[in-house]
């Protein structure tokens, strides 16, 4: 029952290249993830529901640890990817860009239902949970840039400096909604104007 489950993540058995191959796992992953929560997430089930053998699965993850943070790297830079391209090609006012920013930013900061949450939580507390969540960071910080460099005249390494403080500001009011200690609009709001206001040049 558990392989006809995931069958449809598995594309065309034992002629991948590696790098499909890796897709497809981290696909699979996701799935089981999505469906049957992380806990079940290991990689002898893992080999089961994508149709491989357990050492394809160890080849290419090593540690059930390093499953969960290829995991939760690839889901992330997914997301981000598809917000670029969500902000990609059309011509939008500051006004415009920073709402819509801060909107999929919350909402993506405080979905505590998703799979990047419940493998994140898997992974609490560990050392590599810790570096990974860092280039996380990092990585948003290069999407603020990008996302809005088009509407700062700012030095680039200043413009870089306010998103990382940006960046920082949304984790907190992403935190605080989640605590239910404001209301979903107002930190859209807040979050909105802080990203206007960062773009101001010094008087």
């Amino acid at each position: 029952m558990q392989k006809n489950h995931h069958s449809a993540t598995t594309p065309s058995r034992g002629r991948l290249s590696k790098a499909e191959r890796r897709h497809q796992l981290l696909q699979t992953a996701r799935q089981v993830v999505r469906h049957e929560g992380a806990d079940r997430l290991t990689l002898g089930h893992l080999a089961t529901c994508a149709g491989v053998s357990k050492p394809v699965v160890y080849d290419h993850f090593g540690t059930r640890s390093g499953l969960l943070i290829e995991l939760y790297r690839w889901i992330d830079i997914e997301r981000i990817n598809a917000f670029r391209e969500l902000m990609a090609g059309t011509t939008r006012s500051l006004e415009d860009t920073a709402q819509l920013l801060s909107s999929a930013y919350i909402d993506c900061a405080s979905n505590n239902t998703d799979e990047f949450y419940a493998v994140g939580a898997a992974l609490a507390g560990s050392d590599e949970k810790a570096a990974v969540f860092q280039e996380l960071l990092d990585n948003c910080v290069q999407m603020f840039v990008s996302v809005l460099e088009p509407h700062a005249n700012l030095p680039a390494a200043e413009l870089e400096r306010r998103c990382a403080g940006l960046v920082g500001a949304g984790e907190a009011l992403a935190g605080a909604l989640v605590r239910s200690r404001y209301a979903k609009a107002e930190v859209i709001a807040t979050f909105t104007s802080l990203i206007q206001g960062a773009l101001q040049q010094p008087a």
